[in-house]
């Protein structure tokens, strides 16, 4: 089977959660023997034509140069690369921007889409800007034959609003053991010294809130703030906390050995995220042993349950950051708990199986173009009961 991977800025990953996603996929279900192409950006760090068994195609990104709006383009530039070749199946991370080329996908073969969160809800966007993101989902389930939700509150919604039959798969993680103390002197902290967040610097991540409660804590060891630091939000952030010494921006981090050292020696990692499905970082957080504080929302809740502390306010941040010491061995139930959950439920074997459960149902034949996805295996079946 030849699967092809849109809507990502390519792998290995170097920018967030579906590159993520498309890296441990798209390598897991090479392992199994499928022919995987990723499409990449013409500028990605990775400029080989193949990385790990896996098939990259770089497409022409203008985003350097026109910003958001080049992602149009970009997409464009993929999809009318995938039309000049025979792929069995196109696995669509998401549809902001490539939702109104769906009518260009080939109709000779399957497009299953997975549809993130719900983008229209964040609020870095304008009123129109929400409404246009309303129409772009419309518009990605009118052109997929099948969709994924990576949770089950987003599968919920999909099916009730638009009455499609929506297979819930989430994202996955590694259990992370490869322990190395000597990474934190690279970032001038010590085991269980500082607390930290990690994420995009967006405002429905909830960034300027915890670092508020930061400032309330009135604490001095070191927090770590990671995420790349080229936008306005990211600015405004750095000069409003630029007083307070221990709050550290560290720019964005891609080493997966080193984020996973940095969350597991940290006292305390906070989860902002207040908008979308399985976040990949949390299960990541969860997979290297973190106390987690997280946003009191459904999506985290969801995936995380009574094994994290949560906050809705920049007093929960304040406090939980004054009360909190990983030393005394307090969280380690929830810390076992967690490395279970992983292990039996988001473990990166169990989604690659799972998606491949969901294209060998979704396989183009005659009778299942255009069908519901009724099927996606035991594995899937278990994940939706977890």
């Amino acid at each position: 089977m030849r699967i092809s991977i849109i809507g990502t800025r390519g792998i290995p990953n170097h920018y967030g959660g579906f590159e993520q996603c498309a890296e441990y996929l798209a390598t897991g279900l090479a392992k199994k023997g499928y022919e995987v192409t990723v499409y990449n950006s013409h500028n990605h760090p990775y400029q080989q034509n193949e990385w790990n068994g896996v098939n990259i195609c770089h497409c022409y990104d203008p985003e350097y140069k026109m910003g958001t709006i080049g992602q149009f383009f970009y997409d464009l530039n993929c999809i009318r690369d995938l039309r000049k070749k025979k792929f069995d199946i196109v696995l669509q991370l998401g549809y902001t921007s490539s939702s109104i080329w769906g009518w260009l996908l080939p109709h000779n073969t399957v497009v299953t889409t997975n549809m993130d969160g719900m983008e229209w809800k964040r609020t870095k966007y304008s009123k129109k800007v929400q409404k246009f993101l309303m129409m772009a989902e419309s518009l990605a389930v009118r052109f997929s034959d099948h969709l994924i939700a990576d949770s089950t509150a987003i599968k919920k919604y999909l099916e009730e609003k638009y009455n499609r039959h929506t297979e819930y798969i989430p994202y996955g993680a590694e259990i992370f053991e490869n322990n190395n103390l000597g990474i934190l002197a690279e970032y001038g902290v010590e085991q269980y010294g500082y607390d930290m967040l990690i994420a995009r610097m967006e405002p429905e991540n909830s960034i300027e809130m915890i670092l508020d409660g930061v400032v309330k804590a009135g604490l001095t060891r070191p927090f770590l703030v990671v995420g790349g630091l080229k936008n306005k939000f990211a600015e405004y952030l750095q000069e409003k906390f630029s007083g307070y010494e221990n709050i550290r921006f560290c720019g964005g981090i891609y080493d997966m050995d080193k984020l996973n050292n940095l969350r597991y020696y940290s006292n305390l990692y906070f989860h902002g995220h207040t908008v979308g499905g399985t976040n990949p970082s949390l299960l990541e957080a969860m997979a290297s042993q973190s106390v987690i504080c997280a946003n009191d929302n459904q999506f985290n809740r969801t995936v995380v349950g009574d094994n994290a502390l949560y906050f809705s306010t920049v007093d929960d941040v304040a406090n939980n950051l004054q009360q909190v010491d990983k030393k005394v061995g307090v969280y380690d139930g929830m810390l076992a708990a967690n490395i279970i959950k992983i292990r039996n439920v988001y473990s990166c074997e169990n989604i690659v199986n799972a998606y491949a459960a969901h294209f060998e149902a979704i396989a183009l034949r005659p009778e299942n173009k255009g069908a519901l996805a009724l099927d996606a295996g035991q594995i899937s079946l278990m994940l939706e009961n977890s």
